[in-house]
């Protein structure tokens, strides 16, 4: 059983900003004050720092119904909740203080390191200063720190930091210009001699999700064993429910007393109950996928079972495999409003162009899962670092 949201009295707030934050291409302010202001940013962080340690299935429920409202804001606060769990593994208890005064202060984190990526450093003093550029920084424009993998000058050791966006030399270059998600901002971050204390400064492993597993390896709490790009994938999948849902209801609702075809009622047509009734069948199937995938990952936590590259794998193809029925559904909900579907400005036009980068982010992407779950079944060893 789901708790109750934490985000319930802010979803009206949400929803009503969703269609100017797609126009505008950001997330209202008052909507992301109201997130800070809500205990929702402390889902993930564990009771050790001052956190709410809340079960893997509650925070999907809660990424589920701001989907609903808005996907963009989902996608920002999803970004926040499963990067913060990889940060809280990879600083581990060295650096519990810092973490749980983010925490406290209900701060925002995000992770821009995707392809394009490239931040050098070079020492001065007690510091290091970090330079370049990291690509699709989700939520970057929102936040007040961001975490950066580096390579230091005459190394071959990759380092993480956590860095305050509020430091000397970092910006957020707005480059997200596309179809879906408009106000994820998913931005690209420049460095230009950011300072970095060496202090803040920890290793980055070859295969984070291994180290994590390692029953000798120091955790602030057993959540942060679970790795964070399996559950990013449950919620996102999560997500894709709420936005299919919400698009299907929308539709139920909407073509009640709408003319079809040559004057037929619209409800009285049988391939419109087919449609709907697969579609409805899909998300359902699609709810209890990850859903189950989060409750045994619950489960697992609270026995203190040390994961293995089986859960980890179970949850990227339970994902998978929701997205993929979630996007059958969003077309066939599309085959059944017809060319009202593709009306600009409309909530389902939006919903299905939102929709369209889910299946697509590299964590769930299907040739990367589908490749990695094969190999697994064939009892080969993995070979990719996420």
């Amino acid at each position: 059983m789901v708790s109750a949201l934490h985000v319930s009295s802010l979803l009206p707030m949400i929803a009503d900003q969703a269609g100017d934050a797609d126009t505008t291409r950001s997330v209202s302010r008052g909507v992301i004050d109201a997130l800070k202001g809500n205990d929702v940013m402390r889902l993930s962080a564990s009771g050790e720092i001052g956190g709410l340690a809340a079960p893997i299935a509650d925070i999907g429920a809660e990424l589920e119904a701001t989907a609903t409202a808005c996907g963009s804001t989902a996608w920002c606060l999803w970004n926040h909740l499963c990067t913060f769990h990889f940060f809280c593994g990879l600083l581990g208890p060295d650096q519990a203080d810092h973490l749980a005064s983010i925490t406290a202060q209900r701060e925002w984190v995000c992770f821009p390191a995707g392809a394009g990526t490239g931040i050098g450093a070079r020492a001065d003093g007690q510091d290091l200063l970090l330079s370049g550029v990291a690509a699709f920084g989700s939520g970057a424009r929102y936040a007040d720190h961001a975490g950066v993998i580096f390579m230091p000058k005459g190394e071959k050791d990759v380092r993480f930091a956590l860095v305050p966006t509020a430091a000397e030399g970092f910006r957020v270059d707005p480059t997200w210009k596309a179809m879906s998600l408009r106000a994820s901002a998913t931005d690209h971050v420049r460095y230009d001699d950011v300072r970095v204390p060496l202090s803040r400064i920890v290793a980055f492993p070859s295969r984070p999700r291994e180290i994590m597993r390692d029953p000798s390896h120091p955790v602030i709490h057993h959540r942060y064993r679970e790795d964070w790009v399996g559950l990013s994938d449950l919620w996102l999948g999560a997500m894709a429910v709420g936005v299919a849902q919400a698009s299907l209801t929308e539709c139920c609702e909407n073509i009640q007393g709408r003319a079809g075809i040559m004057g037929v009622k619209m409800i009285d047509r049988p391939t419109i109950h087919v449609n709907l009734g697969q579609a409805g069948a899909m998300i359902g199937a699609a709810r209890a996928s990850v859903y189950e995938a989060m409750r045994a990952t619950d489960l697992r936590i609270a026995g203190r079972v040390l994961p293995t590259e089986a859960d980890y794998l179970g949850h990227l193809a339970a994902a998978m495999s929701a997205l993929k029925l979630c996007d059958d559904a969003m077309r066939l909900i599309l085959r059944v409003l017809g060319g009202n579907g593709l009306r600009e400005g409309a909530n389902f036009e939006r919903r299905y162009r939102d929709f369209q980068a889910m299946p697509l982010h590299i964590n769930a992407h299907p040739d990367r899962v589908s490749e990695q779950f094969g190999r697994h079944l064939l009892g080969l060893p993995p070979d990719a670092a996420f």
